[in-house]
């Protein structure tokens, strides 16, 4: 049974903490795959995975692409499945099943936006009732730092 993340950007931007994120995954062995809703962020968050540092690139693909399926990372504004990570951005949906199926599932949501802040009161609630296990993670003192734990 897996675990929800709950991560709460304050200080950091979504391009910052999403390859600290992916990269972390992929040194865990977990196939990723990263679920928004909007397929013009979806492409900006693929350029920026290839040139977020000049050391460094996540090797990804969009859902769709050819070989895709053989990517660690995957992009995709649809629900996929046989992946070991979920990272949800840009207010893509997750399950209380997709929690449990997965070896960890993520909301990464930006704290400056009132609506964001809602839906993720509302899933971190929801995936609770449900029974899963869940953290939240906030970087408002510009470091990680668990909050809550349930």
């Amino acid at each position: 049974m897996g675990a929800a993340y709950f991560y709460h950007l304050t200080r950091r931007r979504l391009e910052d903490a999403l390859p600290m994120l992916v990269e972390r995954s992929l040194a865990q062995g977990w196939r990723v795959e990263v679920r928004g809703t909007r397929p013009e962020k979806l492409a900006k968050l693929d350029d920026h995975l290839w040139t977020y540092s000049e050391d460094s690139f996540v090797p990804h693909s969009r859902a769709g692409q050819d070989g895709a399926d053989a990517a660690p990372v995957i992009l995709t504004d649809q629900a996929l499945s046989g992946y070991d990570c979920i990272l949800c951005v840009d207010g893509a949906e997750l399950s209380a099943d997709e929690v449990n199926a997965a070896e960890r599932a993520c909301l990464i949501f930006d704290g400056h936006d009132d609506h964001a802040l809602t839906q993720a009161r509302g899933l971190w609630k929801s995936l609770i009732s449900a029974g899963c296990s869940a953290q939240y993670w906030s970087d408002e003192s510009g470091k990680w730092e668990l909050k809550a734990q349930k």
